[in-house]
């Protein structure tokens, strides 16, 4: 599973929405996974009941969340979408987000080896969070997803599989 090629396949990159909730920002970060058909409905659903069980435990960083459920929550295909948001929103532990990029995993084991590693490598960019809400186009959200691959967390990984 390789996040540029995801992208792209998806069409699953949105940039500039506006969310009340950190109900919405879900919601808006999981839809171009469910019109690419990668996720069902009820994918949403269970991010939700997850969140509201277990807190906000997908927020990886300050500013960034990864949303996300267990595989057999409606996920047909291993897919990401990223999404970014005018202003933060606050999650029930007091974190604010702007970013987005919520994940589609048909096994835990595509979540950890693959795509946390993909993950990481892009959020470990220098001001990530910052010139991420600051992309005005999916070429420059693809651009830096390109520059992240010299990362030594994507060392042994084929991604072109």
């Amino acid at each position: 599973m390789n996040l540029k090629q995801a992208f792209i396949e998806n069409d699953s990159i949105r940039l500039g929405l506006t969310a009340e909730s950190w109900e919405e920002a879900v919601k808006l970060s999981v839809e171009p996974l469910i019109e690419s058909g990668a996720v069902k409905e009820e994918y949403y659903d269970a991010i939700i009941d997850s969140t509201k069980q277990y807190g906000p435990y997908y927020i990886l960083m300050p500013g960034m969340a990864m949303p996300h459920a267990r595989p057999e929550a409606g996920v047909q295909r291993d897919a990401f979408s990223l999404i970014t948001l005018t202003k933060p929103v606050r999650f029930s532990d007091g974190k604010d987000v702007q970013v987005l990029l919520a994940l589609a995993a048909t096994s835990s084991q595509i979540h950890t080896s693959v795509a946390i590693p993909q993950i990481i490598a892009l959020f470990e960019l220098e001001n990530s969070i910052e010139r991420l809400v600051n992309c005005q186009t999916k070429e420059e959200v693809l651009a830096m997803v390109e520059e992240s691959k010299d990362s030594p967390y994507l060392e042994g990984l084929d991604l072109d599989s």
